[in-house]
Formats: structure tokens, C-alpha cells, sequence
């Protein structure tokens, strides 16, 4: 059994349908109405978009019923569904806080409801029935004025126990207007010493170099080989990993077949940058990370040495996994320590 790192989920998106519509159904009849039945729901929330700015608009459909009082509703949920039908060892979890606090109240109260929120979060995700390591990756976000981006970042490095990173969503074609703020923010986080990743490279709109030298991953990314393979090496002198996340190109139009990622792994495995997969949003998919590794791999976009090198690479970019070696490893270990009786041997598998 292979066990998984997943270094890219949002939560926002990583509601799967049936869950999210028993709760409509139960909590809010308003949002359910214009669904005549589950399936109908289920096809217009994960059916593919003409643009990444259409598939980004279902993630505030999620975030009006991400409240203080449910969050932990849907992480336990979520919690659950990685563990048992994932096999994930590890996961990062990413949002913008402040987008799940109470649009009644004022910006600067908004602000200091944020810190509960990641508080709320965290403590939600410590489930002991389901051992998963968790952490949270505090998203900016493109729409947000610099104050509360500024204040995300502090908000970050003031709470290890529970955030390992920060990035920046929204929708990479709008980072251009706002470059010299990112960058202010990105140089500010890195004093603070805080992991980096950033929605960049996403779409041909979304080549921004600019932000390249203060990330430690690089969120999506396929546009750098697909478009811009002469950034390749100093991405690998960087030691940057792309988060590659197959399902969601094909979902917001970004890309026509999935064969179309084959370029974007050879050319990274042949330069030495090294790539991780993700589902990005499992919910709005459908989709569990396995069943990502295995329709690359039957569909022939990677082979089994990549495939391989793709979960190792996941543990060993993951911001917050405290061990330095994967669960594979460790489990070697355990079964070398094993007693001989206790060690499976060609006559007891024969029987």
C-alpha cells in the first residue's frame, strides 16, 4: 500500500459534492433549491469551466458555509475521506482565512476574527481516530487590499503549531497591477522565516518572474515548461518543486488532454525540477490523489519510475512532515526490526 503526501488541497474545493449537498439539503434549503435532485447538483458543481475565472467563482459557493461554527463540520469530513479512501499520510490544507470570517464586521475586526479562524481550523484537524500530519498554508489573495494580505502574513508566523506556509491565490492574471506588492509581501514573509508557494505559471497569463526567486514550491508551474523552458535550470538550482495538479487544467479549460502534460514531466525530470501531485480542489473533481497518480500512469503521461519519484518528491518538499525520510522507509524499518516469526516468509504466503 502506497501511503501519500498531498502538498496542494484547497479547502474550499476539497468538499465533495455528496457532502456538501446533504448539508445544503439539512442546514441550507436556500442553496439547494435550484437543484431539482443530488445528480443535477453534482453535474453542475464539478463540470468542467470555460476559464480559471469561472471555476474560481465555485469556491465562494463553499466559503459563505465555511463559518467559525462549521468549519470543523467539513474538516472532520474531510479528515476522514483522506485518511480511508486516500491512504494520505500527510496533507497541507490552504485557504484564506479571512474570507471565512463575518463579512458584518469591520476590516480591522475581520482581521483579528482571521486568527481564530486558523485557530478553529487547526484544532479541527487533530483527529485521532484518522492520523493524518496536517498543517495549513495561509492563502493572500488577489482581490484582497494589501492590509489584509500584510496581516495574513503576520498572522502565519505568529501561529507555527498550526500554519507551515503562505501563498497567494486568486487567479494568476491578476497579479500583474499589484507586482510590487507581492513582491513586498513575499520579501516580507521570507524575513519572518516563512515557507513559500505562490499560484503562478498557472495560465499564459499567469508568467510572473518576478515572484520566481522567493518561492520554495511553485503552485501549478505547467506554464513554465509548456511556455517559458528556459527558466528550467534556475528553477532546479532553486530547489523549487511544481505543484502539478492533472484534473484541474482539463476542468478550467487550461488544457485539452491530459497527454498535454506529458511535455510538462519530461521536460521537468530532464532539467532536475522536481514535481509533486495534487488534486488542488478534490471536491469540486471528484477525484481522490491515487486515482490522479494512476490516470497519469495509464494514460501514459508518466511512467512508474516518475510516479515514484512524484511521491517521494511530495514528502520531501512538504512544509511541515517532520520526518526526514517518507513512511515507506520507515516502514522497512519496521518490518527489518520485525522478529523472523513475526516476518512473512514464501511458505506462510503460499498458504
Amino acid at each position: 500500500m502506497s501511503l501519500y503526501a498531498e502538498l496542494h488541497r484547497h479547502l474550499g474545493g476539497s468538499v465533495v459534492p455528496r457532502i456538501l449537498w446533504r448539508y445544503f439539503k439539512r442546514n441550507r434549503p436556500d442553496l439547494a433549491k435550484p437543484f431539482a435532485d443530488y445528480p443535477q447538483f453534482e453535474e453542475f458543481y464539478c463540470r468542467p469551466r470555460e476559464s480559471l475565472a469561472e471555476y474560481l467563482e465555485l469556491h465562494t459557493l463553499v466559503e459563505s458555509v465555511q463559518t467559525r461554527e462549521t468549519l470543523p463540520y467539513f474538516i472532520y469530513r474531510l479528515i476522514r475521506g483522506a485518511y480511508v479512501f486516500e491512504n494520505l499520510a500527510y496533507m497541507e490544507m490552504r485557504y484564506t482565512p479571512y474570507l471565512r470570517t463575518s463579512d458584518q464586521l469591520s476590516q480591522t475586526e475581520r482581521i483579528d476574527q482571521t486568527a481564530e479562524i486558523v485557530e478553529i481550523v487547526g484544532q479541527a484537524s487533530q483527529v485521532k481516530e484518522y492520523p493524518i500530519v496536517t498543517s495549513q498554508i495561509l492563502c493572500m489573495h488577489a482581490r484582497l487590499p494589501y492590509e489584509v494580505n500584510r496581516a495574513i502574513v503576520e498572522i502565519a508566523a505568529q501561529m507555527p503549531e498550526y500554519v507551515c506556509g503562505i501563498d497567494l491565490a486568486g487567479g494568476d492574471d491578476l497579479y500583474c497591477d499589484r507586482m510590487d506588492e507581492f513582491v513586498d509581501l513575499y520579501a516580507y514573509a521570507r524575513s519572518l522565516n516563512l515557507k513559500t508557494t505562490c499560484h503562478l505559471y498557472e495560465t499564459e497569463g499567469g508568467a510572473h518572474p518576478e515572484l520566481l526567486p522567493y518561492l520554495m514550491r511553485i503552485g501549478h508551474g505547467i506554464q513554465i515548461p509548456l511556455q517559458h523552458p528556459e527558466l528550467l535550470p534556475a528553477v532546479a538550482q532553486r530547489r523549487q518543486c511544481l505543484e502539478i495538479c492533472p484534473t484541474t487544467y482539463l476542468k478550467t479549460g487550461t488544457l485539452q488532454s491530459i497527454q498535454q502534460l506529458q511535455v510538462v514531466f519530461d521536460r521537468c525530470f530532464d532539467a532536475g525540477v522536481d514535481v509533486a501531485i495534487c488534486t488542488d480542489n478534490a471536491g469540486l473533481h471528484n477525484v481522490r490523489l491515487p486515482f490522479e497518480y494512476e490516470t497519469l500512469l495509464t494514460q501514459d503521461v508518466i511512467s512508474f519510475d516518475q510516479l515514484r519519484a512524484c511521491q517521494e518528491n511530495a514528502f520531501r518538499h512538504a512544509f511541515a512532515w517532520p520526518l526526514n525520510q517518507g513512511p515507506a522507509a520507515i516502514l522497512n524499518d519496521v518490518l527489518n526490526w520485525a522478529p523472523a516469526a513475526l516476518k512473512p516468509t514464501r511458505a506462510t504466503v503460499a498458504t
